[in-house]
């Protein structure tokens, strides 16, 4: 069983930045790929970003894009998500979770992926 941690979320100013982090614990995680999510209150969990299992492929939601980078550092079991240029709008808890292949799925979603954490809160105000 891999236990996800999320941690780095805090409240922002509209345009600033903060970097989550997603610790793995129990088993390790570098030959997965895993996913960064979203879910604001009174809509449905949303992906936000997701990176292969070696970083060579990373996805983005549109409505990140330019603004969040995805990252992953295997040897210390860590993904990151570095947000830049937040904007109340991306306020919501936000979650990692592991995929169940190596390379990112062709479906993009939430289904998609297990071994959720627990979420850590962003709040950007205005």
């Amino acid at each position: 069983q891999v236990q996800l941690v999320e941690a780095g979320g805090g409240l922002v100013q509209a345009g600033g930045s903060l970097r989550l982090s997603c610790a793995a614990s129990g088993r390790t995680f570098s030959n997965y790929a895993m996913g960064w999510f979203r879910h604001a209150p009174g809509k449905e969990r949303e992906i936000v970003a997701a990176i292969s299992w070696s970083g060579g492929s990373t996805y983005y939601a549109d409505s990140v894009k330019g603004r969040f980078t995805i990252s992953r550092d295997n040897a210390k079991n860590t993904v990151y998500l570095q947000m830049n240029s937040l904007k109340p709008e991306d306020t919501a808890g936000y979650y990692c979770a592991q995929g169940y292949t190596r390379e990112l799925p062709l479906r993009v979603g939430v289904m998609q992926y297990h071994y959720w954490g627990q979420g850590t809160q962003v709040t950007v105000s205005s």
